[in-house]
């Protein structure tokens, strides 16, 4: 039986490219290395990227997403009927090709299979997150120059992604993370993009997560009840836990934020363990999770790499006051039947 101690530590998806390989990207869109010198960057990259997580402590890592430039770029690349024209500004001085869809969404190959099987072999633990850009986010961080609407264009994604998925599971993958930062944009959206992503999930019989991080959560509260995955994970630390009321009601797992990913300050252990002592008075034990708010890319990797550590002994703190109340471990069990 699958399962992991009580209060399972993991991250988002991202993380801090090293230096190294930033060069080497630089180096290979120069045409002064080839290809498979690329490859081998990135899988070193993933190597470090996992050895950084297993000595933080933490139970569920990622590879990183060392491979992703970016997440609704790297999937229009590879599914049928997408088209590049250009920068698009998102904030600051940070940039992304937003993706135009011309034509109707085709499955093509594997999208994810390599990076999972690679991240597998050198992984310190069969359970491995995966994270895949949800339905609902990639089309609407798209233009759409050939649906009628934008639900349709979400619905031929979310079949296009559950084909993804269910290639992973094949390959042994145990927890997959559906990653919808922009499902609580619209208010007029949530309902059906609930539906989609459960669409995309179909089928899917491990442990299926939904991350949600920064953006309107009232929007998304009074549909949780429809949403068929086993866990969602918040944002939450940025937002100094004001959004946990809405998620009262919600009775399966939840990925509590607790790191703060916008801010270089660095939490300290029994910052951690205090905040996760409130959130206990909210949530049963054994249905939360410990993370940071989101993704760690975009913050140095030696803040990144503290943080998770600091994360970790704080969530151990509380650990061990769970065990003296017969609290010890959680089942990977999927609580859905899809």
């Amino acid at each position: 039986m699958d399962e992991l101690p009580i209060l399972p530590t993991t991250v988002i998806g991202s993380y801090p490219r090293p230096k190294w390989l930033r060069e080497a990207i630089r180096l290979h869109k120069a045409g002064r290395i080839s290809e498979e010198e690329l490859k081998e960057a990135f899988d070193d990259a993933v190597v470090t990227v996992i050895r950084d997580h297993q000595v933080a402590g933490i139970d569920v890592p990622s590879d990183g997403e060392m491979r992703r430039d970016e997440m609704v770029e790297f999937f229009a690349e590879r599914l049928g009927g997408f088209r590049f024209y250009g920068f698009v500004r998102v904030w600051g001085d940070h940039y992304y090709r937003k993706p135009s869809v011309v034509g109707k969404i085709t499955y093509k190959s594997p999208m994810l299979l390599d990076e999972f099987n690679f991240a597998k072999s050198v992984s310190y633990t069969p359970y491995l997150k995966v994270t895949i850009t949800g339905p609902y986010t990639i089309a609407e961080w798209s233009y759409n120059e050939y649906y009628k609407t934008k639900q349709d264009l979400a619905y031929d994604l979310a079949k296009a992604l559950n084909q993804e998925m269910k290639k992973l599971v094949e390959a042994g993958a145990k927890i997959i993370q559906v990653d919808e930062p922009a499902i609580h944009t619209r208010k007029e959206d949530v309902e059906w993009a609930v539906d989609v992503v459960n669409e995309s999930i179909k089928g899917i019989n491990v442990k299926v997560v939904m991350h949600v991080c920064y953006g309107e959560y009232s929007y998304l509260e009074p549909y949780l009840d429809k949403l068929n995955v086993d866990q969602i994970n918040l944002a939450l630390k940025n937002y100094n836990y004001k959004p946990v009321k809405l998620f009262k009601k919600w009775d399966r797992e939840i990925g509590v934020g607790v790191i703060d990913v916008h801010n270089k300050r660095i939490e300290s252990p029994e910052e951690v363990a205090q905040d996760l002592r409130m959130l206990l008075e909210y949530f049963k034990p054994e249905n939360v999770w410990v993370n940071p708010d989101c993704g760690l890319k975009l913050l140095p990797r030696k803040i990144a790499f503290q943080k998770l550590v600091n994360m970790v002994k704080g969530t151990l703190m509380v650990r061990e006051e769970l065990k003296k109340k017969g609290y010890t471990t959680i089942s990977l069990k999927p609580l859905v039947n899809r």
